[in-house]
């Protein structure tokens, strides 16, 4: 491992044994139990018990409620800054770093001193191994932006390293000096889509965002809310999608949103209805409206029944 300070943040809420396991994978990586922040947001399943045993000497900060993604990983990264962090690491509670890992990240970053900010190829559960994705990139469509490879067998050809418009943020090496420079996450976005916001802003400052395809991890995608087409994860995402429009929007953005997630609506409903997914179509129009209307958001709605749409 690099000689430099690496600090891990992990966030967590109710994140149970997939908490214990990520902290465990991360001291195997050689992340010093004293460099390893837990950020707790109001957990009430006994997960924070099972991550002391499953990291003895971790930072454990417990915030009392659920903050969101963006504000915890925030407070985690003040934390590992002040205590000296070179590089700071973000991995979502449900990442496991496979081996070396870390070690391929640290090599690029040592190498790339103009980027800064790194993240492996990340693929799904299962065999045979598909994509979750080779870094991010924004483009005409839905979402403002894609993974790269999202859903595709994992082969040779997502190895390579390459500059992308942002790295996702369930596996994130940032220098310190990067972090410091954008100010980290936004968190009103409260999660998705704040990490498509800070490759954004990293190269507006000239700061790069690079895929290493040789550091592998393995992500179960959205698990905090309820994983896959969900209608928790369409509702934060189209909150999102506003807010990002309003911050980097232009004209071409604007169009490619109102096309591709807005009118498109109907048809997406059409085509969820047999799947029993038109509930996280719903979502989506709920949270777009919300977006547009600047409604604040309180996070008891994410709670069963609490939604109109779960």
């Amino acid at each position: 491992m690099s000689s430099a300070s690496v600090h891990a943040i992990v966030v967590n809420w109710n994140g149970g044994e997939d908490t214990a396991r990520c902290l465990a994978r991360l001291v195997e990586q050689g992340v010093a139990p004293a460099h390893l922040h837990l950020i707790d947001n109001g957990s009430t399943d006994g997960s924070v018990a099972q991550a002391r045993r499953a990291a003895p000497g971790l930072d454990l900060l417990e915030l009392g409620r659920n903050t969101g993604f963006g504000a915890a990983a925030n407070a985690g990264a003040a934390r590992a800054l002040e205590a000296g962090a070179d590089l700071l690491l973000f991995v979502n509670n449900d990442a496991l770093l496979e081996r070396g890992c870390l070690d391929a990240l640290l090599d690029e970053a040592a190498r790339a001193p103009l980027a800064g900010f790194f993240g492996p190829r990340v693929v799904l559960p299962g065999s045979p191994s598909l994509l979750w994705a080779a870094g991010g990139v924004l483009g005409f469509g839905p979402n403002l932006s894609r993974l790269r490879g999202q859903g595709l067998p994992d082969a040779p050809g997502w190895h390579g390293t390459i500059d992308v418009d942002y790295v996702p943020g369930c596996v994130l090496l940032a220098r310190a000096e990067a972090w410091r420079a954008t100010g980290g996450f936004d968190d009103a976005y409260f999660a998705y889509t704040e990490d498509v916001d800070l490759g954004v802003r990293a190269g507006a400052l000239g700061i790069g965002s690079r895929v290493v395809g040789r550091a592998l991890a393995v992500h179960a995608a959205s698990s905090a809310t309820g994983g896959g087409y969900n209608p928790r994860r369409k509702f934060l995402m189209a909150r999102g999608a506003v807010r990002f429009l309003r911050t980097h929007g232009g004209a071409a953005r604007w169009l490619a949103w109102l096309v591709c997630d807005v009118l498109a609506l109907p048809l997406a409903l059409l085509a969820a209805w047999p799947r029993g997914e038109a509930g996280a179509v719903f979502a989506k129009a709920l949270g777009t409206l919300d977006g547009l209307l600047g409604r604040s958001f309180d996070p008891e709605r994410l709670e069963p029944g609490r939604g109109p749409a779960w």
